[in-house]
């Protein structure tokens, strides 16, 4: 990302160019498809606008996942128990119906693989943080829990799954609940 300081309207550029790439993205299916001309044109921004952003089709990428894990990171403010891990799960799936439509066409690529890698490990961070224990149980149970919650969004943005984000939420948290709360 090259400019540092946003204001409105180059913030509502920078949305405009993520936007129209989810869109190609999805026609497109692979990343090294889509041309900056076609996305400007697509956006309807000059390609000096699209260059103040960005360097390359590839920093818009990084730029979308950068800043999902920077929220996500950010959102950990209120874990200091496992129970609050269930605000967390919250938090996130609040993220993501925000920016559903993005996520829809990005996800559907395999291109979004090395970028859930990373949603994991940041999931399974938080919550091994949260259990602090050295269980190996527990610790199999959290990559299990963390695998099956990424599968989980993956499947659903790529229209795999009958069922919509609220619904995962709580299947989610409910499963949390078995594998990691003990009464």
């Amino acid at each position: 990302m090259k400019v540092k300081n946003l204001n409105s309207s180059s913030r509502k550029t920078k949305q405009l160019i993520k936007e129209n790439f989810a869109v190609l993205m999805n026609e497109k299916k692979e990343l090294h498809a889509i041309t900056v001309t076609e996305l400007v044109k697509r956006a309807g921004i000059t390609r000096s606008s699209f260059y103040t952003h960005y360097s390359s089709i590839y920093d818009v990428v990084k730029d979308i996942q950068d800043e999902t894990l920077e929220v996500l990171n950010t959102k950990d403010d209120c874990l200091n128990s496992l129970n609050d891990f269930y605000d967390y799960l919250d938090n996130i799936f609040k993220y993501l119906k925000e920016n559903d439509n993005i996520y829809k066409m990005v996800l559907k690529s395999n291109e979004a693989l090395f970028f859930t890698a990373k949603l994991n490990n940041i999931i399974t961070k938080k919550l091994y943080e949260a259990l602090n224990t050295n269980d190996k149980y527990l610790l199999l149970n959290v990559h299990f829990f963390t695998d099956g919650y990424i599968n989980l969004i993956i499947k659903y943005y790529r229209n795999e799954l009958n069922t919509n984000l609220n619904e995962i939420n709580e299947d989610i948290k409910k499963l949390f609940s078995i594998l990691f709360i003990r009464k």
